[in-house]
């Protein structure tokens, strides 16, 4: 399998995932122009995508949906609640409804749905096996879970919401009634949430992390990572590549060898 980023934050959400015949995105969180563009930065076509997942309906999200599948009539994959919160209607493209806790079969490509805790409808994560390898797609989760930390028990490599630093959320400039959504069980992870997920919940087989959806306001990328190798430093047998996410670009494309 290859994996990318291709936008991470808040103003912006579009993961890349693809074996060697097919390939998908979850979430469409910025323009159509800016996924194609930063899809032929790294060389892929938009020709070899059989579906677009949608994990909820926050215009960070499932901002660019309406125009890129207009354009490129790629399949949506997407709850029905999510949909009836989304409010549009997609023309051009098939629809396609899964319950949380389905299984969707695209060519060699199997994607676990499961639910997760964000306030929105009904907000899902995605695990994505291909060729014996499983990446986790996880962000804008509020807590860890029953459901995320399977998930993450059985991932070699995952896309994992590092969003806030918890002393530059409680010290900034934020109203209160936002911080307080940010850090509710319903809202983000912060750096140190995510560090321990995978501190505790991770196993060997997990080989690359992309740290993900950091905030422009409440997290730095030295925070970020800093607190991610003060953790994992903890466990001699997690040997994992970590890659910062961008909301201004594209990351590298990873080979999950």
């Amino acid at each position: 399998m290859n994996i990318a980023s291709i936008a991470s934050g808040s103003n912006g959400n579009c993961y890349y995932l693809e074996n060697n015949d097919d390939a998908i995105l979850v979430d469409a969180g910025i323009s159509a122009r800016q996924i194609v563009e930063r899809m032929a930065r790294l060389g892929l076509s938009v020709s070899k995508l059989r579906g677009v997942f949608i994990s909820h309906e926050h215009s960070d999200h499932i901002r660019g949906l309406d125009a890129f599948t207009k354009r490129y009539a790629i399949p949506v994959f997407i709850t029905s609640k999510t949909y009836s919160s989304y409010g549009k209607i997609l023309r051009g493209s098939s629809l396609n409804f899964f319950a949380p806790g389905m299984q969707v079969q695209l060519g060699k490509i199997c994607v676990n749905t499961f639910l997760k805790s964000h306030d929105a409808t009904e907000p899902c994560s995605f695990s994505v096996s291909a060729e014996g390898k499983t990446v986790a797609v996880m962000t804008d989760i509020g807590c860890k879970c029953a459901s995320v930390t399977s998930h993450i028990q059985n991932a070699d490599a995952v896309f994992l919401e590092s969003n806030y630093d918890d002393d530059m959320l409680r010290t900034g400039y934020y109203p209160p009634y936002l911080k307080a959504r940010i850090a509710s069980d319903s809202g983000h992870l912060s750096n140190t949430q995510a560090a321990r997920l995978l501190l505790e919940h991770a196993s060997s087989r997990l080989k690359h992390v992309f740290l993900s959806h950091l905030s422009a306001s409440n997290n730095t990328p030295e925070l970020a990572l800093g607190t991610f190798h003060h953790f994992i430093g903890q466990r001699n047998d997690l040997k994992v590549e970590v890659t910062l996410t961008s909301r201004e670009k594209e990351s590298a494309l990873v080979s999950l060898d």
